[in-house]
């Protein structure tokens, strides 16, 4: 039972009369039941919520179908790259067999001992197989093991062994998965400093052979348009870091303007003159590192990996993706690099070689030719991007309407050839790009 509280705006006198009481009690009775009534017969109106908390709401639904189309994109390459992985199993389990490793492969399996004593001499083509096809990460090769003592007595000698205390860190450019990049001072010279994080050698059992390879490339490089290593410091876990000369553009930058992918231009479209300039400037540092002996394929080849100096030249830049490719190792396994800028066969986890990086010039190139983020028309993800381009179904969008380019936009078509064998050399890009700048400029 629900007790009525009279409200205390009606007060009840003890020693009235019993009419002036009845008349009372009723009249606040009548008073106490129309407010209750209106209470019972005026619905509350909630009040609404604000503009903004549904904006945000929309904004976050958004978000997570975003969110799940990416996980579901994602989904799709993770099957394609499991498919080809098998089909390449297949592939070398068919190798093995037709050259007669196969029985040699099961022996080693029934005898642990034989096998691991086996493994310490040099590795049997089966051993080579048998580790590309378990583990995309490596090379059906032999990979060359960089030992960082060895490097650390190459640096002194030649000069380039640099103490942490000598380096003077000042404030955070950059950071990677890997490595966060600082500004600072090394002998009164302003540089960038490559930190890599503990973290990576401590959690990467390979993480001290990545560092000094990627030590290893730098130092052999003399080349304009090529970064140059000043120095390192050879002691991980702490003390990974990379000291190189300080530029602080890349050619994503100078392109497109600071921040994210956008389909609106933020800074005006350089001449088109300078555009070109830097692709030959590029094609020519990419020459230089495919006719290193060993050759150098850069795997990860992209405008952010591209800087330019004071004077806007390019510094091709960023080698933890680096690898020795010798003249007898022709292919690799695995998949590296960023996929706007990677070849299909990299995607689809197949051998590839150094027209990798022909294929990510390819995109670059067509990227300074038209000003345009790749594949910015599309509004798909990179893992969108990255199945479609595995099985052959889309190119970034060329120049459209364009008289006296047409040998340029060919070029570009066969540097992205799904076809490595089609795609041209850094040699031969070079020559044409060359002729086609000079033609170019000289024309009135």
């Amino acid at each position: 039972m629900i007790r009525q509280q009279q409200p205390k705006s009606i007060p009840v006198t003890a020693n009235m009369s019993s009419t002036r009481q009845g008349n009372t009690s009723r009249s606040s009775q009548k008073r106490f039941c129309g407010a209750f009534g209106d209470c019972m017969t005026k619905p509350t109106i909630a009040a609404s919520p604000p503009r903004h908390s549904s904006q945000r709401l929309e904004q976050q639904v958004e978000e997570l179908h975003k969110e799940v189309k990416k996980e579901k994109d994602l989904k799709s390459v993770y099957k394609m790259r499991l498919e080809r992985t098998q089909d390449y199993l297949k592939y070398c389990l068919q190798i093995a067999q037709d050259n007669g490793f196969l029985n040699l492969i099961l022996n080693k399996k029934d005898d642990p001992q034989e096998s691991s004593s086996a493994s310490i001499s040099s590795p049997s083509p089966s051993s080579v197989i048998i580790q590309a096809s378990t583990d995309p990460h490596m090379p059906p090769v032999v990979q060359q093991n960089t030992d960082l003592s060895a490097l650390i007595e190459q640096a002194k000698r030649y000069g380039w062994y640099i103490d942490p205390q000598e380096i003077e860190l000042h404030k955070k450019i950059a950071q990677g998965s890997t490595a966060e990049i600082y500004q600072a001072t090394w002998r009164g010279l302003e540089v960038a400093v490559k930190c890599i994080f503990p973290d990576y050698f401590k959690l990467n059992d390979c993480g001290v052979n990545f560092f000094a390879q990627e030590v290893e490339t730098l130092s052999r490089q003399r080349h304009s348009y090529v970064l140059q290593l000043m120095g390192a410091c050879l002691d991980p876990p702490n003390h990974g870091w990379l000291v190189t000369e300080f530029l602080n553009m890349t050619l994503k930058d100078w392109l497109h303007g600071p921040g994210k992918r956008k389909k609106e231009r933020v800074i005006p479209l350089p001449p088109f003159e300078d555009r070109l300039a830097k692709a030959l400037e590029i094609a020519q540092g990419m020459q230089y590192l495919h006719e290193h002996k060993p050759m150098i394929i850069h795997r990860d080849l992209k405008p952010s990996n591209i800087f330019l100096d004071d004077a806007l030249h390019v510094r091709v830049a960023d080698f933890g993706h680096a690898r020795f490719l010798s003249d007898e190792e022709k292919a690799f396994t695995g998949e590296t690099g960023t996929y706007v800028y990677m070849a299909p066969e990299v995607i689809r986890s197949e051998p590839y070689d150094e027209k990798c990086d022909v294929y990510s010039f390819g995109v670059i190139l067509n990227e300074l030719l038209t000003g345009q983020h790749p594949y910015i028309e599309t509004n798909y993800g990179p893992s969108k991007i990255a199945l479609e381009v595995g099985e052959g179904k889309i190119r970034p969008a060329l120049l459209e309407h364009e008289e006296n380019i047409e040998d340029l936009i060919e070029l570009i078509q066969l540097s992205w050839d799904e076809d490595p064998e089609y795609r041209p050399s850094f040699a031969t890009i070079t020559r044409g790009l060359k002729l086609i700048y000079n033609r170019l400029t000289s024309s009135p």
